[in-house]
Parts: structure tokens; C-alpha cells; sequence
């Protein structure tokens, strides 16, 4: 039986077009301020993505996620700091942190469940902010500037090219959108949306649950940080807010503002809150007084978030 298209669909691949044709509309209309507007929104959707996999299809809340956006942002500045700019050697070093990072604290926090898995991955955080801060070496709160985006070798990408650095964020987004998908339909999702709805029934019938939201919690850190890897390149900048706490809250907004456990939900919670924070900020720098209720609205009325306004259907359905 087919699937019925909803608006959340055409929504979705309006969403996708449009990112894969900003460059051209932004030189058509003379504002390629534009580009690096929707860059950082691929990039922060990435991030979001990452989130959603833990938090929306496997209940995990976590409130530092934002930690490995900065391990792999750092990983890059870092490197390029000691004249290491090749992206063979960067882009394995920030996935491998992530990796590890991710595994450790995973180890940690799923040993415990609700507030105190918030808590913890929240407390986890804050400690690898707080190093990056105590690294004066490395700009402390002044951040690390960075002169070369990461060299893949001449022929084959050269990030040095605006258009060549968007679309290779563009690739990316979709290859994660294409992962999230893969996952979510197979054994893996079926067994993390099932811990999520009961994972003692699920442990009863023999299936190891630790070790799929381990290696979801692991997953989600590594694609994040791949976010971060991305982030220091366009910006061609580093600085301990990248991981700071409110950071994670922001990724979260956004993953509940587009939809939970929806595919294309985080990439509509990163486009519509950063362009909306856009607009408003331009209005009052105090723009969060106008932001909170359009949320509260949001989480009020429409279940699942915009998408499932839109009437795209969640694991929860």
C-alpha cells in the first residue's frame, strides 16, 4: 500500500530544492549573503539530525549534545593551528574524538534514565567547555582563527571554494538524512524505537538493549561532530561557544520545533528557528520574549511539531 503524500512531503522536498538552488537564486538577486545564511543552516540541521536519532527515536534527552559540534570544530582548529590542514588527517582525528568521547560518556550516562540522564550528559559537557576555556594556548573565550579550510588534495575538493564548501555541506546534510532514514527502518530503529517504548519488555525476549542505544549514542556524536568539522571550515573559526549548554538547548528547539522522530523534522527546526531568530533579532535584541511563545504555541497545538502539523506521521504513531 502507498503512502499518502501530505504537505509535510511537498514541505520537505521544497526545503531540499531550495538548499540545493540558494547559490544560483543568491546570485541571481545580487545577495550572497545568503549562501552562508543556508550553509549554517545545513550545518546546524546536521547537528539536529544527530540529536533526533538518540532523542526522538531512542528517548535519550541529551542536554550537552552540543559538545561534539565543538570536539569537532576544535579537532580541526587545533590541527590547523600546528599547520596540520590536511582533511585526511583533520576530518579522521574529529571523527575519532567524537567517537570516543561519545562512547565514554555513553558508557556513563546510560547507566541512568530521565532527569539524571539529562543531568549527567548536561554536567559531562560542561567539564570539556570548561577545558576548552582553560586552553589559552588555543584562544580560551577569545576562540582559535583559522587561516586554511582543510585540504583534501588538488583535483578533488577544494573547500578554499564557496560554491565547492556548500554543496559540500549540502552532501552531507543528505547523506545523514539518507543514514537517519536506513537506520530508522531497520532491525537497529526497530529495536531502539522499542527501548524507547519499553525497553524492559524488549530486554525479556533477549535483546541487549544497552548495546543499541550505546551504539545509537556513539552514532549520534560522531554525526554531530562531523556538524562541527563542517562548522569550523565555513566559519574558519573556533571558540568554546560552539559547546556551550545553551547551544545543546538550541539544538534541542530545534529538533522538537520541526518534529521528534520525524526525518526531514530537524531540518524544518533549524529553518525555521534560525531564519525566525534571524527576523526577530533585527527587531529587539531581546527577540527570545517574541521566540518563547511562538514556541509555547507550537508545542501546545501542534503535536510533533511543525511537521506534524503538516501531517507527517511519527514512530509514535
Amino acid at each position: 500500500m502507498k503512502s499518502q503524500l501530505t504537505p509535510a512531503h511537498a514541505v520537505s522536498a521544497l526545503l531540499i530544492a531550495l538548499c540545493a538552488a540558494v547559490p544560483y537564486l543568491a546570485s541571481a538577486l545580487d545577495e550572497p549573503f545568503y549562501v552562508i545564511v543556508f550553509a549554517r543552516i545545513m550545518i546546524w540541521a546536521i547537528a539536529a539530525i544527530s540529536l533526533n536519532l538518540i532523542m526522538g527515536f531512542g528517548g535519550m534527552i541529551s542536554f550537552g549534545h552540543a559538545v561534539y559540534l565543538g570536539i569537532g570544530g576544535y579537532a580541526v582548529g587545533i590541527l590547523a593551528f600546528h599547520d596540520i590542514t590536511s582533511a585526511w588527517i583533520q576530518l579522521p582525528a574529529a571523527i575519532g574524538l567524537c567517537a570516543l568521547v561519545a562512547l565514554v560518556f555513553g558508557v556513563i550516562c546510560l547507566r541512568t534514565r530521565g532527569i539524571y540522564f539529562i543531568m549527567i550528559t548536561l554536567a559531562l559537557a560542561q567539564m570539556v567547555f570548561f577545558l576548552s576555556v582553560s586552553a589559552e594556548r588555543y584562544g580560551s573565550d577569545d576562540g582559535l582563527n583559522i587561516l586554511w579550510r582543510s585540504d583534501f588534495g588538488s583535483g578533488i575538493v577544494d573547500l578554499e571554494d564557496g560554491a565547492v564548501m556548500y554543496y559540500t555541506i549540502f552532501a552531507v546534510l543528505m547523506g545523514c538524512l539518507f543514514l537517519q532514514w536506513r537506520m530508522v527502518v531497520s532491525r537497529f530503529g526497530m529495536v531502539l524505537r522499542a527501548s524507547q517504548s519499553n525497553e524492559t519488555r524488549v530486554q525479556a525476549v533477549g535483546i541487549p538493549t544497552y548495546r543499541y542505544r550505546l551504539a545509537a549514542f556513539v552514532i549520534a556524536g560522531v554525526m554531530c561532530g562531523l556538524a562541527g568539522f563542517l562548522q569550523a571550515n565555513l566559519e574558519r573559526f573556533v571558540s568554546p561557544d560552539m559547546m556551550n549548554w545553551h547551544r545543546s538547548g538550541e539544538l534541542i528547539l530545534m529538533t522538537v520545533l520541526g518534529g521528534t522522530a520525524t526525518l526531514f523534522g530537524p531540518l524544518v527546526g533549524a529553518v525555521v528557528f534560525l531564519l525566525l531568530s534571524e527576523m526577530l533579532s533585527t527587531i529587539t535584541i531581546h527577540w527570545h520574549l517574541l521566540f518563547g511563545p511562538f514556541l509555547i504555541l507550537v508545542v501546545l497545538f501542534a503535536r510533533g511539531g511543525v511537521m506534524g502539523l503538516l501531517g507527517s506521521r511519527t514512530t509514535r504513531d
